[in-house]
């Protein structure tokens, strides 16, 4: 009788530890559905809204009513025929958006292969520094940087745009962090091997460093093609505006042009999510496996 209570009271706490999962997965589902619907409908709004006259935004705003029968590809063929800048803008932003995300990848690992595979003095005290950095917001040292790119007589340059993210603290401190659970004897095998350090780093390092890369290079593709603030004070002349400045131009007190501004913004939308498509293999290998080394 003892023994059939103690199985029955197991099979029980094994029911019970089973719901108790289930219950924790169904509340992780809903709540991850919450989230996709919460970034899927302004995603849907302003798609939608890239169909109807721009007049229609000015007269209801964005809404969820598809209204299909004010449907019509007035907005595109503006977008792909009409007499703008919009396509020079988009140009500006994927060069940028290239060469800030290339250039910063390389310094930062660069920085970041230091900290992890040398020891050399003031090492830990750089480091705090980089932590230290990632605390700060940018507008805090935006107008010191305004005043230095002023000084090198950078103004107006996509090199003002580029230099002060090439070493992104919070790159650095990402790729250290997976660089840390590198195992020293790869690095002595290259030097055995008679490899020079940056043969070392390009032909070891960086092919072990790829989902580190590709997580970096979605993050910081981001955040350069949604650079706002700072181009928006470097930049003078309006050939060389990026996507986010010229689509703000098209607001302004003589006139507004709602059509190719929801449209634009609807198709600016498509670089980020190829950039995501293309790199989403390792992107999620990359950022765990940097969040638990170190």
């Amino acid at each position: 009788m003892a023994g059939r209570s103690i199985e029955e009271e197991a099979r029980a706490l094994q029911k019970k530890k089973i719901r108790r999962d289930h219950g924790k997965t169904a509340g992780m589902m809903i709540i991850f559905i919450i989230l996709a619907i919460l970034i899927i409908i302004p995603i849907y709004v302003l798609f939608v809204a890239s169909f109807k006259p721009g007049d229609d935004f000015v007269a209801y705003g964005l809404n969820l009513n598809p209204e299909f029968s004010k449907w019509s590809l007035v907005n595109y063929d503006l977008l792909f025929n009409g007499d703008h800048d919009y396509w020079l803008w988009f140009r500006n932003s994927i060069v940028l958006t290239v060469i800030t995300v290339v250039l910063t990848l390389l310094v930062s690992s660069f920085v970041a292969y230091g900290f992890a595979a040398y020891d050399f003095k003031g090492k830990n005290i750089l480091f705090a520094i980089v932590l230290a950095i990632m605390s700060v917001p940018f507008e805090v040292v935006m107008l010191p940087l305004y005043q230095q790119m002023s000084d090198w007589k950078l103004m107006d340059s996509y090199f003002a745009v580029v230099i002060p993210f090439l070493a992104h603290a919070s790159t650095i401190f990402f790729f250290r962090q997976y660089l840390l659970g590198m195992p020293k004897s790869l690095i002595e095998a290259g030097r055995i091997d008679g490899a020079t350090e940056y043969g070392i780093f390009f032909k070891l390092i960086i092919p072990i460093m790829k989902p580190a890369f590709a997580a970096m290079a979605i993050l910081n593709g981001m955040n350069a093609w949604n650079n706002y603030m700072w181009p928006l004070l470097v930049l003078r002349s309006s050939e060389k505006y990026t996507l986010t400045l010229g689509l703000n131009t098209l607001l302004n007190p003589y006139g507004n042009n709602y059509s190719l501004l929801i449209v634009g913004s609807c198709f600016s939308i498509i670089p980020i999510f190829i950039l995501f498509v293309a790199f989403q293999k390792y992107f999620v290998e990359g950022m765990t496996a940097g969040a638990v080394k170190g």
